[in-house]
């Protein structure tokens, strides 16, 4: 062992009772880098897109991404999609019909709540009745589609029913193609590859086949609860191109039409949808698997982010018992998503899935690495009042403790003993390294200082905060 690096731990010895009730001038730096966007299961939508510049087909595409499966043919299906959860009243135009009664297109009505509990009405702009049932009002269009004030324009019905006590819930009823038409451009640009398009299509109409939410008059939400959908306004030419090479195609697995979860970007690998939030059993057809082409995704890495303990704190809330100190990863999946980690304070730990963290951080992905700094000023120390020799100009390195009247001493994470500390003093407008320091098991350091200035201290890849020694 050196002899700078023997004084340096012995510096930290001297640390320890210092360290527990903490520093003058303390500062930190908790960094977050990471990769991917969304769950992490199924299809990367940018790893489709990189595969499809790369030549690969979309029948190629979902076989890749989705194990075990073969393309099966989808039989006739209604999908009933919410547009809007609970509206005092919902303006309807385009409408032809209303449960057989003829309306005229160019008109504009209201559906409000009625007069029972379970009862809804039709209005004219004017305020009169046309129409008033229990359970559900159907509303057909003109030329096969159909306008929802706030909303947009949709092919199909709406069908509508009383929501709480005075409101009323939307919802659009349309054949399974034309609902795909109105969700490919809203996951996937238009722009992109066909095969790409292609690949959307047959994973979206999979999905409105295998999933329902289940209950109060609709199977799939307008948005990432289930798939994003729009409408009329999101069909183009490139989409419906894809919807109609692909038609009534679905993903099956042993003959069955399966749950096909995509997502935006993986980062480089997919996960095994049990260790994500979106399932705790292995299904054979989402298991996961390299993506090496989804790098044209601006999220294919992202960060580092830069906060400190505060405000990192702020966000976790009540999960940190005590102050926050860190997050110590426990496990991870197939691909290095976060199954487990925990949240260090200075009261203890909390135990919490990568999926918290993600929502509780607010990061794109659980596919996340975290770096914590402290680094504090402690007191002043006694110089040694041994005199030094007189050595040219040169002090030998066993006198260094004895110069040094400041020391910089703090924790970092996550904790690896004997890991290296770089310290950086603020000379001349630019950071010089003077020394290093070395960790304990708990990841704590101390480096003691000859002289006033600004520092900081470097760990693993990342820069902790600035702290001056006065």
């Amino acid at each position: 062992m050196s002899t700078s690096r023997a004084i340096h731990l012995a510096a930290l010895a001297a640390a320890v009772l210092v360290l527990g009730a903490g520093t003058a001038d303390a500062a930190s730096r908790f960094t977050i880098r990471g990769a991917g966007f969304g769950h992490g299961v199924g299809m990367s939508q940018y790893g489709a897109y990189g595969y499809a510049l790369h030549g690969w087909t979309y029948d190629k595409i979902l076989a890749h991404y989705y194990t075990g499966t073969a393309l099966g043919q989808a039989g006739s299906k209604t999908v009933r999609v919410l547009l809007k959860g609970s509206v005092s009243r919902a303006a309807v135009s385009h409408a032809a019909s209303v449960d057989g009664r003829r309306l005229k297109p160019s008109s504009v009505y209201y559906v409000r709540h009625g007069s029972g509990s379970d009862v809804v009405a039709l209005v004219t702009a004017g305020g009169r009745r046309l129409k008033q049932t229990t359970g559900v009002l159907k509303v057909r269009g003109s030329g096969g589609q159909i306008a929802l004030g706030g909303a947009g324009a949709y092919r199909g019905s709406l069908e509508f029913r009383a929501s709480g006590a005075l409101g009323v819930r939307g919802v659009n009823a349309l054949g399974l193609e034309s609902y795909v038409r109105g969700v490919i451009s809203r996951e996937s640009p238009a722009s992109w590859p066909a095969a790409a398009l292609q690949a959307q299509a047959v994973a979206a109409r999979t999905y409105a086949l295998a999933t329902s939410k289940g209950g109060d008059g609709f199977d799939q939400y307008a948005d990432t609860r289930s798939q994003v959908y729009g409408g009329i306004s999101a069909e183009t030419t490139a989409t419906d191109a894809a919807t109609t090479a692909t038609k009534g195609q679905v993903v099956t697995y042993a003959g069955s039409p399966v749950a096909t979860y995509f997502f935006s970007t993986s980062g480089g690998r997919t996960e095994d949808i049990e260790n994500t939030a979106l399932g705790n059993e292995p299904l054979p057809w989402l298991k996961s698997v390299d993506d090496p082409y989804d790098d044209a995704s601006p999220k294919h890495r992202w960060g580092p982010y830069k906060w400190t303990f505060s405000a990192t704190d702020a966000k976790l809330g009540s999960l940190v018992k005590g102050s926050f100190r860190g997050i110590d990863v426990i496990s991870r999946g197939s691909s290095p998503r976060i199954v487990a980690a925990d949240l260090v304070g200075s009261g203890g730990r909390t135990r919490v899935s990568g999926a918290t963290i993600r929502a509780r951080l607010g990061l794109y992905d659980s596919w996340a690495y975290f770096t914590s700094i402290r680094t504090g000023v402690a007191p002043k120390a006694e110089p040694d009042a041994t005199p030094t020799p007189a050595t040219g100009g040169a002090m030998p390195e066993a006198r260094v403790a004895a110069a040094a009247t400041h020391r910089l001493e703090g924790e970092v994470r996550p904790a690896v003993k004997d890991a290296d500390i770089f310290v950086d003093r603020r000379d001349g407008g630019e950071w010089t390294e003077v020394g290093t320091a070395a960790t304990d098991s708990r990841g704590r350091y101390a480096f003691l200082a000859d002289r006033p200035g600004r520092y900081r201290v470097r760990y693993l890849v990342d820069v902790g905060p600035t702290v001056r020694v006065r």
